[in-house]
């Protein structure tokens, strides 16, 4: 059997694709629109998957065919041409090879990426603004869609925090392990002394859990404020307290969200992310009570950073977690992530197997 037919199951996706067409198929199927949606998202998931295997397997058993004509091509650009298919080859085995390592209860979950500018004054704002850019070109590259929810710009530069929503599969369990500090150095281009400057942002990622699950959360537990939205939206936006910031007194949490068209929609969004972060804070702590929680979990201390950015006297960016480490920082800042997102999930598989 070929290894990526063991890792495929190309019969069990076939097998479960069918179960899945039959109840599409079944009388009354679309009268509950959420289950519709959760069983056509995941038949479209499973044909893509199978779809690859079959492309895959395609691809492979004509390599040793393509080797040789690579080796034999005359022509440069030819030549370059099927060396290239080896390329891709392999950056897709590497890709089937990170989603095999995803096996979390939410990894394939949607999910709601939060950054926060740290220590570091204005050069701090820029990192965050400079992270949120990579987050987004990571999310682009990997065919996910995103929604900033939430932006609050510095009055000088930068940003001090964003909320962005990311959906597609798996973007969860890809950007789960971004959760953390973030430091920065480099000669700072607001400093007008040239000297180096060290500058932190705090980035969090939680599952979209959606209404998947019930959260009972007391209102007298929560402070609901309006304020004007400041970002892009047209004159509406801009002149009404449409806004909202919830803050979840026991744990000291707070969620804001102001993109969205009316006060209400924002409410919504709000609370989506705030029961997304108290359930997974809850299943961390093992607490199934929210009131059992407390204390402030949110990211407000520095000096714990599970990434370095190295911009000068070197070029180096490592994660302090996994010793993943990449020269080239123009890459990453390009969202180029990979490398850290395999090693860090790598880390946790071995972990989980003893």
């Amino acid at each position: 059997m070929r290894k990526w037919e063991a890792i495929f199951d190309p019969e069990g996706l076939k097998k479960r694709i069918k179960e899945l067409e039959d109840e599409s198929l079944k009388e009354g199927f679309w009268n509950d629109q959420k289950n519709a949606q959760k069983v056509l998202k995941e038949k479209k998931s499973l044909e893509d998957k199978l779809g690859l295997y079959e492309r895959l397997a395609s691809e492979a058993d004509e390599l040793p065919e393509l080797i040789d004509i690579a080796e034999e091509l005359e022509d440069e650009d030819e030549a370059k041409s099927v060396i290239a298919s080896f390329g891709k080859l392999s950056d897709e085995l590497e890709d089937l090879k990170t989603n095999m390592l995803l096996s979390g209860k939410y990894d394939s979950k949607d999910c709601i990426l939060s950054i926060h500018s740290g220590t570091g004054g204005v050069d701090a704002n820029d990192w965050a603004e400079m992270l949120e850019r990579m987050y987004l070109r990571y999310c682009e590259k990997k065919g996910f869609k995103t929604k900033i929810l939430d932006r609050q710009d510095d009055v000088d530069y930068g940003i001090k925090s964003s909320t962005i929503e990311v959906s597609g599969d798996n973007a969860y369990g890809l950007l789960k392990s971004e959760t953390g500090v973030h430091r920065l150095v480099r000669i700072s281009p607001f400093n007008a002394m040239g000297k180096r400057q060290t500058s932190f942002a705090a980035v969090e990622v939680v599952p979209d859990i959606g209404d998947e699950i019930e959260v009972n959360i007391d209102p007298n537990d929560l402070k609901i404020d309006t304020y004007r939205s400041g970002g892009a939206g047209g004159q509406h936006v801009n002149t009404t307290d449409s806004a909202v910031r919830i803050t979840h007194i026991p744990t000291g949490i707070v969620v804001t969200c102001q993109n969205e068209r009316s006060q209400i929609m924002n409410r919504e969004v709000a609370m989506k992310i705030l029961v997304s972060k108290l359930t997974r804070i809850a299943e961390e702590a093992h607490k199934e009570n929210l009131n059992e929680i407390k204390g402030d979990q949110s990211m407000a201390t520095w000096g714990s950073q599970i990434r370095n950015y190295v911009f000068q006297p070197y070029t180096m960016v490592k994660d302090t977690r996994t010793g993943a480490e990449v020269g080239n920082v123009e890459a990453v800042m390009d969202g180029d992530l990979d490398v850290f997102v395999r090693a860090k999930l790598s880390q946790d598989a071995a972990k989980a197997n003893g």
